[in-house]
């Protein structure tokens, strides 16, 4: 399988599936995926796909981490090896279990990625660490998507597959050879919905705010994202608040993973 068709494919990285079971007794429900274990780990930095994504997005990060750094990817229902689980349209239901699922994780410092879709996945589990746990992550790094309340409205979810096909190739382009497969398009799209009407309908809790240092980081040329609302994420945090720009567009973490990774693992060294 090629890259276009891992991000947002449907098979298990390299066809082999690795369900994890946490450093205690309770099991992770094969919420994440661990690539590669690190050999020293002080920090984990636990990573959210993008809508239609699936944990393969991070497969290669392990190799450019520290040793110090340990990556579990979370991996949605409904894809790759979890295609057989019912998908998640609404952000409640999925960020309870993946809370639940941290749990034996907890023993050393959670860090939290998320691009796109997945900054609010990341954004809501930070907070409801705190809540459930009274964790604080060390650090949540957000990724080409807007503040709460700095978002574009739309209701694609409710339209049909031409539309939302359009919209991922807008932002995308890479993933045309899936899409327009048709057996690889019957395998995608209901994740595709499903993460569309999660993440439109998607409505924060008023003044909703972390401990945990948040970095935001954004494509120079993605067309969904101005500069106030990447800066706007800075009213969601008491604990500091740093941005960069990459050139690129919405996955300008693809061409830049490189730098990208090299900058958290810069604010992962600070924080730990």
């Amino acid at each position: 399988m090629n890259e276009t068709s891992e991000r947002i494919g449907h098979a298990g990285e390299n066809g082999r599936v690795r369900h994890l079971s946490g450093p205690g007794p309770t099991p992770s429900l094969a919420w994440f995926r661990r690539f590669t274990p690190a050999s020293r780990p002080r920090t984990r930095l636990v990573c959210f796909p993008y809508a239609g994504g699936a944990a393969s997005a991070f497969r290669t990060w392990p190799r450019r981490l520290p040793e110090t750094v340990e990556l579990l990817a979370v991996q949605y229902p409904g894809r790759q090896d979890r295609l057989q689980d019912p998908c998640v349209d609404d952000m409640d239901t999925l960020v309870a279990p993946i809370v639940e699922a941290l749990t034996p994780w907890l023993d050393l410092p959670l860090a939290l990625f998320g691009h796109s879709m997945g900054a609010s996945v990341a954004f809501e589990v930070a907070m409801r660490l705190k809540d459930r746990h009274g964790v604080e992550p060390a650090a949540l790094f957000v990724s080409g998507r807007g503040a709460p309340g700095h978002t574009r409205e739309s209701a694609l979810h409710e339209q049909g597959d031409a539309a939302l096909i359009a919209d991922v190739l807008r932002l995308d382009a890479a993933a045309a050879p899936v899409l327009r497969d048709p057996d690889l398009r019957e395998l995608v799209m209901g994740s595709i919905r499903a993460d569309y009407r999660l993440s439109e309908t998607y409505r924060p809790r008023p003044g909703a705010s972390t401990g945990a240092p948040i970095t935001a980081y954004v494509g120079r040329d993605d067309p969904d994202i101005d500069p106030e609302d990447i800066r706007a994420w800075a009213r969601h945090t008491h604990a500091g608040y740093s941005e960069r720009v990459f050139p690129g567009d919405h996955f300008y973490l693809v061409p830049h993973e490189a730098e990208l990774i090299q900058d958290v693992a810069a604010k992962l060294g600070s924080t730990t």
